[in-house]
């Protein structure tokens, strides 16, 4: 099942953006997201500082 997701608040951080959203129970979820091609990093959180967390440190492994 894929989900269609609609996100707001979209921020980038380098080559990470991160996005708001509601999950199919309506509990707000975060997203981190890896826009670098052939980087395929993406994670969910709870708080929007994990989030924002995530992006600050994540390093891509293709360069």
């Amino acid at each position: 099942m894929t989900a269609n997701r609609r996100f707001r608040d979209i921020n980038r951080i380098g080559p990470v953006q991160v996005g708001t959203s509601f999950d199919g129970r309506g509990h707000e979820k975060h997203t981190a997201a890896c826009m670098a091609p052939r980087c395929g990093f993406s994670a969910d959180y709870d708080s929007r500082a994990a989030a924002e967390l995530a992006a600050r440190t994540h390093r891509c492994p293709v360069r």
